[in-house]
């Protein structure tokens, strides 16, 4: 097979494996020594062929193939494959080839469709994304809900080793959209995040603490399209070393600030600094795929799966759907003609099979959630509530309502400076508001009161049905919650707290008794009243809301 870009960091990883499984490999790349230097390590099924991607036509695939009766599909490594074009898999499918390639861009595995008919009527197969993302990350999803049960949420991320090699394709990939308005699926709906936004860090088996933001890929489409999540479908990754990651994270603000328009123009000095430091961290990556998943009974299920790559393995795992496409193409495994992205076509276990000869493990777990915060706070005075009030508290995994509110600021100045420390409302009539609510990892729940200009955010748990408690977490403050039932509604008063975890005098708490109900139209409804003693009101929020379908 003629693989494009093979001196690359993956194409050379892909060559030796293709040389392992028997193949022959016809070898293109530019630099005539690198190519000369990998055939002769790789033995006699390596063929060096100095090329050019662009000179790759139709005609000269053609004249490959009359001098190579064997040659069956090519295969591109070479990337970035972002803004790039389509030329050379058209010239692929002209000359009756397969072409498979390692593209992670997400424009262009989106658009491969427009190749679909012409690979019909060729009769070979346009596989794009033949990678890490989206083929493994597709292929695990499958393995995690072979019932096909409701997702609410679907999450993938991968973290490689510091010392790992870095092509300066993946670096231009990365740099291309970091800072940049990515769009993404949360809360239920498509928005915009930034690249190399939405910060997380988590401990993960194996590799302690690893940081991940926002990357841009083709699941972020194809985990929706495929997993119809309720909540959100999230891809990222990280830097292993604290330093690469945060700088990275501080350079985006410059694009995110409009100072510059792109990181990549960077790429050459990016890459060079960043070689300064691979002695440190380690060679140990991994990848992990996350689904919330709501069982027949209602009942929450998290699914995981995560690999674990060891002595610097972990960049041999993006080539591995490639070869695994490969050798399902040769013995006629693979029946799929067509144009398409790599997703849902390529079993997990043909995937697998590669990280038997590597260092490379995995492991699956599968977890039940807690019910409800609310349902376990309540229990069976739950059942005291009118029904819209219940629906209000129903979050199975995640729960969005829309409505209407109006708000009451603060009167004083240091009140609307306390207002705007907490993300208070602003003052306003028919103010269009939704919430969303997320169950948290430990059993509570994550709102987002999303008010004209600003959201409103606090999390909620620790529920103790014995003196019907629970606390809600703004930033610095806990607010100790004592909860009444009653047919009309729900109230929610304020008993306790504490700031930066040292307890709050009582005389100094702050006054809110917040009340939930229903209206004449048959609507939940909501009003929350906050002020602090000395300084007076700090806001005072009602309104409706309804659960969207």
């Amino acid at each position: 097979m003629l693989l494009v870009g093979a001196t690359g960091a993956f194409g050379a990883r892909l060559a030796a494996l293709l040389v392992g499984h028997g193949f022959t490999v016809l070898a293109a790349a530019r630099d005539a020594g690198r190519l000369a230097a990998l055939a002769a390590r790789l033995g006699p099924r390596c063929i060096a062929m100095p090329a050019e991607r662009d000179g790759l036509d139709a005609a000269a695939l053609l004249a490959l193939r009359a001098s190579h009766p064997g040659l069956f599909a090519l295969v591109d490594a070479s990337g970035p494959f972002q803004g790039a074009g389509y030329a050379l898999p058209r010239a692929a499918i002209a000359a009756g080839l397969h072409a498979i390639d390692l593209a992670d861009a997400r424009d262009y595995v989106a658009g491969i469709g427009a190749l679909d008919a012409e690979a019909k009527a060729a009769g070979v197969a346009v596989l794009a994304g033949a990678s890490s993302s989206p083929a493994l990350t597709q292929a695990v999803v499958d393995l995690l809900n072979p019932e096909g049960l409701p997702v609410v949420t679907a999450e993938a991320a991968i973290s490689p080793g510091n010392r790992a090699p870095r092509g300066q394709a993946v670096m231009v990939a990365i740099l291309s959209y970091a800072g940049r308005p990515v769009r993404v699926f949360r809360g239920g709906r498509w928005g915009e995040a930034p690249g190399w936004g939405l910060p997380e860090t988590l401990r993960w088996p194996g590799l302690g603490r690893r940081r991940l933001a926002l990357v841009e890929t083709p699941d972020l489409d194809l985990l929706v399209a495929r997993c119809r999540p309720r909540d959100a479908a999230l891809f990222k990754a990280g830097l292993e070393l604290a330093l690469l990651h945060q700088g990275l994270a501080v350079l985006s603000l410059l694009v995110r600030a409009r100072l510059l328009r792109s990181l990549a123009p960077l790429t050459s000095t990016l890459h060079w600094i960043a070689e300064r430091f691979t002695a440190l961290g380690s060679d140990r990556g991994g990848m992990r795929v996350r689904l919330l998943l709501e069982a027949p009974d209602g009942a929450l299920l998290r699914r995981e799966w995560r690999l674990l790559a060891e002595a610097g393995d972990g960049p041999s795992v993006p080539v591995l759907p490639a070869l695994a496409a490969l050798r399902l193409l040769a013995s006629g495994g693979l029946a799929f003609r067509g144009a398409a992205a790599c997703a849902g076509l390529l079993p997990y276990a043909a995937i697998a099979e590669g990280f038997a000869h590597l260092a490379i493990t995995t492991a699956r777990e599968e977890q039940a959630l807690p019910s409800p915060l609310f349902q376990r706070l309540l229990g069976a005075r739950a059942g005291l509530l009118p029904a819209p009030v219940r629906a209000a508290h129903a979050v199975p995994g995640f729960l969005a309502l829309e409505g209407i509110g109006e708000a009451e600021g603060a009167a004083t100045l240091p009140g609307r400076l306390l207002a705007w420390l907490f993300r208070l409302p602003r003052a306003g009539h028919a103010l269009p508001l939704r919430v969303e609510m997320r169950m948290t990892e430990n059993g509570g729940e994550a709102w987002h009161r999303i008010w004209p200009g600003v959201t409103m955010r606090s999390v909620l748990g620790a529920a103790d049905p014995a003196d019907s408690t629970l606390d809600e977490v703004f930033g610095p403050f806990r607010a100790r919650l004592h909860c009444d039932v009653d047919a009309h509604g729900l109230t929610l008063t304020v008993v306790g707290g504490r700031f930066l975890g040292l307890p709050i005098p009582r005389a100094l708490l702050p006054r809110s008794v917040a009340t939930e109900a229903v209206d004449a139209e048959g609507r939940f409804t909501f009003d929350v009243p906050i002020a602090l003693p000395l300084i007076g009101r700090l806001a005072h929020y009602r309104g409706w809301l309804r659960p969207l379908p």
